[in-house]
């Protein structure tokens, strides 16, 4: 444990320098996200590829509040006691959805614990809303493990999104130091469920923690086994000193790698790269 939380801070590369965002579309999908006061992971994980995601007109919407009941150690998003679940955000955000003209759509959500289904229902509520409201738009749901349960999993699956995701975030050996709560083999177990019903499953994981790459091949194969067919490989950035420091800039070429090595393995989609984050090019991995 001490040896992953070392202080020593790396200076970053020049391969890891992001662009200002700008566009039309950039500036119309900002302005109705601040009017409309909703939570997006892209701001709250201070995603590079925001301009990037919101000029192509996709967004990656948080739901459920901004503050989640679990405290991991790359994560810049709130931890703390939530407010109580808001019954009317599933017809909020399908409105936003469709005034902000999205032609695709993440959805994902702070953990909470707090709540006896986890948040499952209105996770459900949500995505029917939006596919009422929003028949033109295809859509993703980056989901957090609901504990494993299959019941709960079931509500989720039942609501029809195109792709299910759920990240592993980093490799076995590490994960207990990096996750503060989930287990690899219980997100393992929930994305081995997304196959089993039939729904497209993707993963993703972050590089620079201390992982090998025979670490990082394993849990492509771990993966792969269960019948999982996109993955993201992307490079973890320290948020604040508070969190989880880089062991290692990743260079771009050993991202190159792995995305050949992710294809030779039958990943349909791999997206591998510094900047790649878990909902880059997310309306790709439909097809």
């Amino acid at each position: 444990m001490d040896d992953i939380r070392q202080t020593t801070l790396l200076r970053k590369p020049h391969w890891l320098k992001t662009k200002v965002p700008a566009g039309k579309e950039y500036i119309q999908v900002r302005e109705i996200v601040e009017s409309h006061k909703l939570h997006t992971i892209c701001t709250s994980g201070h995603c590079p590829n925001m301009h990037e995601c919101w000029g192509r007109g996709t967004a990656t919407l948080m739901i459920l509040g901004n503050i989640c009941t679990r405290s991991c150690g790359f994560c810049n998003v709130k931890t703390g006691r939530p407010l109580p679940a808001d019954w009317e955000e599933p017809e909020r955000v399908a409105r936003s959805v469709k005034l902000m003209n999205l032609k695709h759509v993440v959805i994902t959500s702070v953990d909470r614990d707090d709540l006896k289904d986890r948040g499952a229902e209105i996770w459900a509520m949500t995505i029917r809303a939006i596919k009422r409201e929003n028949p033109g738009t295809t859509m993703e749901t980056l989901i957090p493990d609901f504990d494993g349960r299959e019941d709960l999993l079931r509500l989720v699956f039942d609501a029809g999104p195109e792709v299910i995701s759920h990240n592993l975030e980093t490799v076995r050996r590490i994960t207990p130091w990096v996750r503060s709560r989930a287990k690899y083999d219980t997100s393992l177990k929930v994305l081995e469920q997304v196959v089993k019903a039939g729904i497209r499953a993707k993963s993703g994981i972050m590089l620079g923690l201390g992982e090998t790459r025979e670490e990082v091949l394993q849990t492509m194969d771990d993966l792969r086994s269960i019948g999982v067919h996109v993955i993201t490989i992307g490079q973890y950035l320290q948020p604040t000193r508070n969190h989880l420091p880089v062991k290692e800039f990743v260079e771009p070429e050993v991202f190159a790698e792995y995305e050949r090595e992710g294809l030779a393995r039958g990943f349909l989609h791999v997206e591998s790269g510094p900047m790649v984050r878990s909902s880059y090019r997310a309306e790709k991995h439909i097809l």
